[in-house]
């Protein structure tokens, strides 16, 4: 919660739902009517044809969700305010990498909801792509706080997972989103919407170095044939409880 009072500010103007995404998250809840976003933020992915019930702890986010989105519960993902079964489905994308129980946090996703748990996340065992060679730190920050798929399937029980491949002209701006644009991660508002560019120290040197690269060509020599594809998979996964 403190994270996104500090870094929030202007977040909804950057990460905007990208419709391709989406489309995988709807369609992985199923027939479910009732739904809760779980550490729903400025309320991305919030399907419209669904009734669906907020939950963000950081009155930031909570300013920047629209006149028309869903009611919103100011309250935490591991203690939910709702009764067990509650929900159809229960909703969580990329937020459980900032819960200080996870485990705990699982349990109450599973509690409110009488069908499926539908989670985008990022799986740490992936190897990275090529802004982690510029900020290696990166890697070790990211899969220090997520979750194992594995945890996930501990704290679920049987669950269906499947990538989902980023776009490379992706509309939401978090950390892989511009594997195909890569001058996107010198703009300090780009930077200033993920999550993990306000941990790191003394980034400027190594933006620098980016930058030089893409001027010289090296960073095209490196990794040019990126610049043919549409979509990458870059680690991001949804889990689907059975």
């Amino acid at each position: 919660m403190h994270l996104y009072e500090s870094i929030g500010h202007g977040y909804g103007a950057v990460r905007r739902p990208d419709p391709r995404i989406g489309a995988v998250i709807d369609g992985a809840l199923g027939s479910a009517e009732r739904v809760v976003n779980v550490g729903a933020g400025s309320g991305s992915y919030e399907p419209e044809h669904r009734r669906v019930v907020a939950v963000e702890p950081a009155w930031t986010m909570v300013r920047q969700r629209s006149a028309g989105a869903a009611p919103v519960v100011r309250a935490t993902g591991t203690r939910l305010p709702f009764a067990d079964r509650s929900f159809d489905a229960s909703l969580a994308i990329l937020t459980l990498h900032h819960w200080p129980d996870v485990e705990g946090g699982l349990a109450e996703l599973t509690r409110v909801a009488r069908d499926r748990v539908v989670i985008l996340t990022w799986d740490p065992g992936f190897a990275g792509f090529w802004l982690t060679g510029y900020f290696p730190e990166i890697l070790t920050i990211d899969r220090r706080i997520f979750p194992a798929i594995d945890l996930l399937r501990g704290g679920l029980g049987p669950i269906a997972t499947r990538p989902v491949p980023v776009p490379a002209d992706c509309t939401d701006g978090f950390l892989g989103a511009y594997w195909r644009r890569p001058e996107a991660y010198l703009d300090p508002a780009v930077r200033a919407a993920i999550s993990t560019f306000s941990k790191l120290r003394d980034v400027e040197p190594i933006l620098a170095r980016l930058a030089r690269d893409l001027e010289t060509g090296a960073w095209n020599e490196r990794h040019g044939h990126l610049l043919a594809l549409d979509e990458l998979d870059l680690g991001y996964r949804l889990v689907v409880t059975r």
